[in-house]
């Protein structure tokens, strides 16, 4: 049954039913086409337009348009302005085009804080999270129209025929797809009767990364916020083909973005990391302000209060490097005591805050359910747990060998999967701070990873993985069982803290597959995990975890294997509908779901109930 459009797995068919490729330029050939250097990376989004009651399209489109002049009304002071067009601001005629032109109300970050933050309080950093939710706050758009500038940092836009007209009829939920291809952006629609793209941006950089925030879609607003090789990134509103241009030419940091997300529930931050170790945290409403990072080693009374730079010599595998600009809330706070500063300093700009992570590369990050904290991965082959509401880091696991490539987090929060230049697939327990599995079934660099929340239900879980081996591999664990040891555990005493000496150098057997140790017991009140370390009561415990060994930890191998075609394949994206599919060259296939089909026993049930209906009625 299977062939190059299907697969098989425990749960019924997969068949693909659609395909995206990027077209050329008119004129374009293949020969002199921009090179792809960067990955292909996909994004997804649902957007619910609103239902088609009637078979009237006229009355539809009627009901639509009262429905958006009553959005209009009720936002009515930045909306109209920014709208026009004729009114835009282009990249020549303003200096600062990067910064969107906006009032930055940013009173939540103005309130008066301490820098010893509980767990239990509001984060003063992603503080927007709760009173974004609760107070009403009028939408601002991006500054400039993409249609109008003479920006040279973007050089084409191709908008599909009738586009504002089209989406207008669009109703009910309506999925698109955002794509990077070369030195392009393609926004399209999946499970459209036209594989043209709705819009094609063309820039004089290549885009490595972006996300769309889910936090505020509605059908008048998608926010895209993308990151580029130069380090800049663009905050883009496909609806009115609108955007604001951040940290431009580098001026906060020029090295290139390597990942990008939006704060879960924020509608303005996002975090966005770079070629040099380091994550920043913007937010897309400010103006880029005059900010440079502290190195590390140097004094800095801003940086982590259990960091090892404020002392000298910063151990990245121990704690993270926080420099904090004036206008940060901890900074903010403690300033307040002291002498006043100038307005222009203390007025809210970016970035929001600076972690210094690792001496390598940042290669991707991801949040956790609840955005209290970021799983990163980075060239020297470290998985980084890190606080977001204290900026300290939490734990440090050591990868098999070689860099680690890819990371998602468990929908209910209980696992960290990685994959890496070791051909593996390990599955992480955060909570109890070790190595649960490994998975064997790729046989070459894992690329991309995710989980599938549909099949994921808190006792077994289904994630799926692509590799540069052109393969689709698809996983099912049990926690319970995964919990068992592989190996029995030795009845002599053994110490289970490693000293991180010698750690760093050489791998180490440590019994942390029997440890009671848990984020869970965390002090009320404190920012760091604080138990009883090797040396005394008052050793906090190491956060650095080298990789145990293959006979230590339990293999899982998986549940398919698919071959795809003769192109790497670079991302991978669960939805709703089935698995999407991106490779090197941006051909994306959008793997249909098995039908559902009733067990036998609950088909006879509700035939006996629909018989038992018609008897009654009888």
């Amino acid at each position: 049954m299977e062939n190059d459009s299907t697969f098989v797995a425990p749960e019924g068919v997969y068949s693909v039913t659609e395909e995206h490729r990027p077209s050329l330029l008119p004129g374009q050939h293949t020969v002199n086409s921009v090179p792809i250097l960067f990955p292909t990376r996909l994004s997804t989004v649902t957007v619910k337009f609103a239902a088609n009651k009637t078979n009237s399209p006229g009355l539809s489109h009627l009901l639509s348009g009262n429905r958006e002049k009553e959005y209009k009304k009720d936002k009515a002071v930045p909306i109209p302005k920014e709208r026009e067009d004729g009114l835009s601001v282009s990249s020549s005629e303003d200096p600062d085009e990067g910064s969107p032109d906006v009032s930055t109300a940013a009173a939540p970050e103005n309130t008066k804080t301490s820098p010893i933050i509980s767990h239990d309080s509001p984060n003063t950093i992603f503080s927007h999270n709760s009173a974004g939710t609760s107070k009403k706050k009028s939408i601002v758009r991006p500054k400039h129209n993409m249609r109008t500038t003479s920006s040279t940092f973007i050089t084409r836009l191709q908008n599909a025929d009738n586009l504002h007209k089209s989406l207008q009829a669009k109703h009910g939920d309506t999925t698109f797809l955002f794509y990077n291809s070369a030195k392009s952006f393609i926004w399209t629609e999946a499970g459209a009767k036209t594989k043209e793209p709705l819009a094609k941006i063309h820039f004089a950089a290549h885009p490595t990364c972006h996300d769309v925030n889910l936090a505020t879609v509605s059908p008048e607003r998608i926010d895209v916020i993308m990151g580029f090789n130069t380090g800049d990134m663009l905050w883009f509103d496909p609806m009115s083909t609108r955007y604001g241009r951040l940290n431009k030419q580098g001026r906060i940091c020029n090295f290139p973005c390597t990942a990008i997300r939006w704060v879960p529930q924020s509608p303005n931050l996002f975090l966005v990391a770079h070629a040099d170790g380091s994550i920043v945290v913007y937010d897309k409403e400010r103006e880029d302000g005059a900010f440079v990072p502290q190195e590390p080693g140097t004094s800095n009374s801003s940086s982590d209060g259990n960091s090892a730079s404020s002392r000298g010599d910063w151990d990245p595998l121990d704690s993270i490097f926080v420099t904090m600009p004036p206008w940060h809330p901890v900074a903010a706070g403690s300033a307040l005591s002291g002498a006043s500063k100038p307005d222009k300093e203390k007025a809210a700009k970016n970035p929001v805050s600076h972690w210094k992570v690792s001496r390598r590369s940042i290669v991707d990050f991801v949040f956790s359910p609840d955005a209290k904290y970021v799983a990163a991965i980075s060239e020297d082959g470290c998985l980084r747990v890190i606080d977001t509401i204290a900026e300290q880091l939490v734990d440090c696991y050591a990868s098999y060998f070689g860099a680690l490539s890819c990371v998602a987090w468990s929908p209910d929060g209980r696992f960290i999967i990685t994959g890496g230049q070791d051909d593996l697939v390990t599955i992480f327990s955060p909570w109890e701070q070790r190595v649960i599995a490994r998975c064997q079934g790729h046989s070459s660099f894992v690329s991309a990873l995710a989980f599938d929340d549909l099949r994921c239900d808190g006792r077994t879980y289904r994630f799926g993985s692509v590799g540069e081996d052109n393969k689709l591999v698809l996983w099912d664990f049990s926690s319970g069982a995964l919990h068992r040891p592989k190996l029995h555990v030795s009845p002599f005493p053994v110490s289970r803290y490693v000293d991180r000496s010698s750690a760093k150098t050489s791998h180490h057997q440590r019994l942390s597959m029997t440890s009671s140790v848990s984020l869970a017991l965390r002090r009320r009140g404190e920012s760091t995990l604080f138990l009883s370390g090797p040396g005394g009561a008052d050793t906090p415990l190491p956060r650095y975890h080298p990789a145990p060994s293959r006979n230590e930890v339990a293999v899982v191998q998986p549940v398919l294997v698919k071959t795809i075609g003769n192109e790497m394949l670079t991302d991978i994206v669960f939805t709703s509908k089935g698995i999407l599919t991106a490779s090197k060259y941006s051909l994306i296939k959008l793997w249909i779901r098995p039908l559902v089909v009733k067990p036998r026993h609950l088909r006879n049930q509700s035939m006996y109930r629909r018989e038992s209906i018609v008897d009654i009625i009888g």
